[in-house]
């Protein structure tokens, strides 16, 4: 299977400061490990530069208004104890945003079935009215919400396996019944202090934390047992993951012990969930991952079995 990367050199002027763990050489190495031998079926796509009127599928005018206008002319300014702007991250927010709108036209046009937006700032924090967690703009959401506005799908399904609960996410999809949202994470108090298992929407949220210090063998069991069947149950007519690597056992910002082969084998069981009601469609968003071989071992390893489905 080709997969599509959805991407753009202006993600990599989005500046945290020196020394914030999300910054531009998480996508460098990302590029690069997708450069190896065995990736000649990656077709590489820029990503356009998303409009206001996009943002606001999910987010709310006054926050993009807020946003807009807090982009400083030079130096870096903070807007929570983790989220900074710099010059070029308003650009970059738009273009992670644009990847991911990109992907979707593509996907669901039949140009292809599968698309990986490899992009930063992350997103899944990054609620209608709030950016937290390094997150400016909440692009999966307003992928999924594109989605079924543009093209009148009736049920779109997020599965993030993000180390950290995707509270934006969730938070967005919570009231609409055309999306599903379910999350494996790394359980509260851990940030963002989200994600508890009674947070169950409308029947539409799905969260699966899993305590510090455990390794993937959990996680694929809370897939089996919950996840999976969830996901077969709302029959996804399209099928996407936030998909931080920050679960992986090298990370030094969470606590769960997870290997490159459990990103194999979730990867592969999604796939065949899409193949089921989703006519093998889904888009895959880069989200967290902060030690950068860990991040990029598992991305590669991903995306390695995206190809393959």
């Amino acid at each position: 299977m080709t997969v599509h990367l959805f991407t753009h050199r202006d993600c990599l002027f989005h500046d945290n400061g020196k020394d914030h763990p999300e910054k531009a050489d998480r996508l460098r190495m990302v590029w690069h490990y997708l450069e190896d031998e065995g990736f000649e079926d990656i077709v590489r796509h820029d990503a356009s530069l998303a409009d206001e009127e996009l943002l606001k599928l999910a987010h709310t005018p006054a926050y993009i208004k807020y946003i807009k206008e807090k982009r400083p002319v030079s130096g870096i300014i903070q807007l929570d104890p983790d989220t900074f702007m710099s010059p070029g991250s308003y650009d970059a927010a738009l273009r992670g945003v644009g990847a991911v709108r990109d992907a979707v036209d593509f996907v669901l046009k039949d140009e292809g079935k599968i698309a990986f937006c490899a992009a930063r700032p992350p997103g899944h924090h990054a609620e209608q009215d709030k950016a937290m967690g390094f997150c400016l703009f909440n692009q999966i959401a307003i992928g999924a919400i594109y989605a079924t506005e543009k093209y009148g799908l009736k049920r779109v399904a997020v599965m993030d396996f993000d180390v950290h609960h995707g509270n934006g996410t969730q938070a967005i999809f919570e009231k609409n019944p055309k999306l599903f949202y379910a999350s494996t994470h790394q359980e509260a108090p851990f940030y963002p202090g989200t994600g508890h298992a009674h947070e169950t929407g409308v029947g539409n949220i799905l969260n699966c934390p899993l305590p510090e210090g455990t390794d993937g063998s959990l996680f694929q069991r809370e897939m089996t047992e919950k996840v999976l069947p969830a996901l077969e149950e709302f029959k996804p007519e399209l099928l996407m993951i936030s998909a931080g690597f920050d679960a992986h056992h090298a990370d030094p910002r969470a606590g769960l012990k997870w290997v490159e082969d459990d990103y194999k084998w979730a990867t592969e069981q999604l796939i065949e969930v899409a193949k089921k009601s989703a006519n093998g469609r889904i888009i895959s968003v880069m989200e967290g991952g902060y030690d950068l071989v860990g991040l990029a071992e598992s991305a590669k390893t991903h995306v390695k079995a995206l190809l393959a489905a």
